[in-house]
């Protein structure tokens, strides 16, 4: 940095100017990785011939909507799948989950989560699945695979003892959610899906991906992975998408997805937008370069709170596949500084002051700092936690490194 901040105090200031030199490795893999994901999108808008007709509204039931049809078919081209289907329809990821989940499964199956624990938010879906006749388990297989507690062959032997013959659909959870567990890389999801087909080709898969998209040079759909599923108000929306979902993948997969959301007979066929897609289409454009500045954001931050003594993961310079940065606090009152700051830092509602809360799906009060554009935005700039020891707060987003820089320099003179 060149400069100090007279606002911050010179120890804030001092830890700043080393988090930043330290990342800056980092930081020029990034722009690498920025390079590489946008010529992919823009190489995508260009073969599919978007055009300024794509933008458009639509109404009523939707049928042949170019501008509809034509997203879709970029978003394939993008996550490099058969078939892909996106619509402002879903209000979250979690829907998106759940329409994939109950488009697949039947009574009868079985769900396999390779990832322990599934994300709080999922654990109504899992129950609602059970009232129909599916059964729902989980192994940390991929997880010990992913963290290095044991080789391809431990992987194969953790995956032999949890697949059975009722196992329909794996379910993939990449990133950590409010856990300590390492999120899940496209190198971990490629061996493991070489490993699934051959062993049990017949089992589908299913890769939440919320958080991870453009974090990496590929997406889920690129090594076989029958369906992945994720929210445009997280990274591909690039911070300008209102609302909405998408999957990506198997054709048929994709199919049964559309006819859960909508109707079966229906699949992707309907489905109106009367506001136009210029949000989804310039999102999705923007989403590699959103990211990176996200990624950037979530490196420095992690410098910067080591530098003043927290436990931080992912550590400064490790590789990174998606945007949350965890920050152990150890208390509540710091946990409940840290949030605050964000929030205060934030281009919207800056005066609010973050209290615990039982927010819908989660077992626990949770404290959130969200100041975004879009409610509930994690590609903007939020920081959230369960309030339950060792009081972990959740980093994630930024649509500029610069803001993540200047929140956690605010955070960081409350906490010294």
């Amino acid at each position: 940095m060149n400069r100090d901040f007279t606002e911050f105090s010179p120890r804030s200031n001092e830890a700043a100017r080393r988090a930043k030199q330290r990342v800056k490795p980092v930081w020029n893999r990034v722009d690498d990785l920025v390079l590489h994901n946008q010529k992919r999108v823009l190489d995508a808008f260009v073969a599919e011939k978007i055009s300024v007709a794509h933008l458009s509204p639509s109404t009523g039931y939707g049928y042949g909507d170019a501008g509809r049809d034509a997203l879709d078919r970029l978003y394939a081209r993008v996550f490099a799948s058969e078939s892909a289907m996106v619509r402002m329809h879903w209000a979250s990821g979690t829907h998106v989950l759940k329409s994939a989940l109950f488009g697949l499964l039947r009574p009868g199956d079985e769900l396999l989560c390779v990832t322990g624990a599934p994300y709080e938010t999922l654990l109504p879906i899992l129950e609602g699945l059970r009232e129909l006749g599916v059964s729902c388990r989980e192994t940390s297989c991929l997880l010990d695979y992913q963290e290095g507690r044991m080789d391809l062959a431990g992987l194969e032997q953790g995956l032999a003892q949890s697949v059975t013959v009722r196992t329909r659909l794996i379910l993939v959870q990449r990133s950590r959610g409010y856990s300590a567990r390492k999120s899940i890389t496209m190198e971990a999801l490629e061996a493991f899906m070489r490993l699934k087909t051959q062993r049990w080709p017949g089992v589908l898969t299913v890769a939440d991906n919320c958080y991870c998209e453009f974090a990496q040079h590929r997406e889920p759909p690129s090594v076989g992975v029958s369906i992945t599923a994720g929210s445009l108000i997280k990274n591909p929306g690039g911070g300008i998408c209102p609302t909405g979902g998408y999957v990506a993948g198997n054709r048929d997969c994709v199919r049964k997805v559309a006819e859960a959301l909508y109707s079966p007979g229906l699949a992707g066929e309907v489905g109106s937008n009367p506001y136009g897609y210029r949000d989804m289409y310039q999102g999705l454009f923007l989403a590699p370069r959103t990211v990176g500045e996200a990624l950037k954001g979530a490196s420095f931050a992690a410098a910067f709170f080591e530098d003043l003594g927290f436990a931080v993961d992912p550590a400064p310079l490790d590789p990174r596949c998606d945007t949350v940065q965890a920050i152990t606090t150890l208390s509540p009152e710091r946990l409940k500084t840290l949030v605050r700051c964000v929030q205060a830092a934030s281009p919207v509602d800056s005066f609010a002051e973050p209290e615990p809360w039982d927010m819908p799906g989660y077992r626990h009060q949770v404290i959130m700092a969200a100041g975004t554009f879009v409610q509930g935005s994690s590609i903007e700039l939020s920081c959230d936690a369960p309030f339950t020891p060792p009081y972990t707060a959740y980093l994630q987003g930024g649509l500029s490194k610069e803001h993540v820089m200047l929140a956690c320099m605010k955070a960081g003179d409350a906490l010294i």
